[in-house]
């Protein structure tokens, strides 16, 4: 069986659509898990999500957010890449814009600044994303998981990062997979549509490129703080020094755009040293030493 787990805040309207789209999945035994985060105060994605898998039952897990709209044969298509190989633990779809043929991700990869880079993103789909094949990890809008990867890769009461609550967690879940020896995969065959930003970002942000300047200064501290979470936590000593000056590149640019224009998210950088405190205890006991 396949569980579904959907995170809303109730926006939009986007819930019904994505609901729907759910409801006529072809030829598949499932079940579908809302978390409303609409009714908590400050809620977490990350949190919702682990409370979605600890209530599901399917051996196979798939977290949406309620901006996205499956094609019919998502799921019947995607399972089929989790046939490959029992190491494959992670499966991404085609990921498209909704009402475009421009591509939101077709597959999630490592970047040399140790960001995650959504291959095709922004481009249109001509086609050139058309062959299966392993890929970094997948993309947290759609992310299908083996429950035996998850169970594996669980830190405490985790599947994602509590510590994160919002962005970065897809790249996170994916590196720790990674370095478990589990492996990810695309199948092009697999469409899904998502709007991009539909939950995070303001209204006139939504699908449009540069998603920082459409985001709230609690989110801008989540954004950047995750990233070094993750480095932190999963990174090698050799993949660090080797990326050490695409990292302070890419930190100084991020610091510029704070200066220039979200000067209330500074003060909020000072609470980063009791994450990485975290990080590093989270790294230690998964023997990243």
């Amino acid at each position: 069986m396949v569980s579904i787990i959907v995170v809303t805040i109730g926006s939009n309207g986007h819930i019904y659509s994505c609901l729907e789209s759910i409801r006529k999945q072809v030829d598949q035994e499932t079940e579908t898990i809302v978390i409303d985060n609409s009714l908590e105060e400050n809620a977490s994605y990350c949190s919702a999500l682990n409370k979605g898998i600890r209530l599901s039952k399917g051996s196979f897990i798939l977290c949406i957010n309620d901006d996205v709209i499956l094609d019919s044969n998502f799921i019947s298509e995607a399972l089929n890449g989790f046939n490959v190989d029992v190491r494959i633990g992670m499966v991404s779809g085609k990921i498209l814009r909704i009402k475009t043929d421009i591509i939101d991700s077709s597959g999630l990869f490592l970047s040399c600044m140790r960001t995650a880079k959504e291959r095709g993103y922004g481009k249109n789909d001509l086609g050139q994303f058309g062959k299966p094949g392993h890929i970094f990890g997948v993309n947290g809008a759609v992310a299908f998981y083996r429950r035996e990867m998850l169970e594996d890769i669980k830190q405490g009461l985790d599947y994602f990062d509590s510590d994160f609550r919002f962005f970065y967690e897809d790249l996170d879940i994916a590196w720790r997979a990674q370095n478990r020896g589990w492996k990810a995969y695309y199948v092009p065959t697999a469409i899904a549509y998502h709007a991009r930003g539909g939950t995070a970002r303001k209204k006139e942000g939504v699908g449009r490129s540069f998603g920082r300047f459409y985001i709230s200064d609690d989110l801008q501290f989540e954004l950047i703080k995750n990233r070094y979470l993750a480095i932190i936590k999963n990174d090698t000593l050799l993949g660090l020094l080797l990326h050490l000056p695409f990292i302070f590149i890419y930190s100084l640019a991020e610091l510029g755009f704070l200066l220039l224009f979200r000067q209330k998210v500074i003060p909020k950088l000072l609470n980063l040293p009791r994450f990485i405190k975290s990080a590093l205890r989270k790294r230690i006991a998964a023997k990243r030493i």
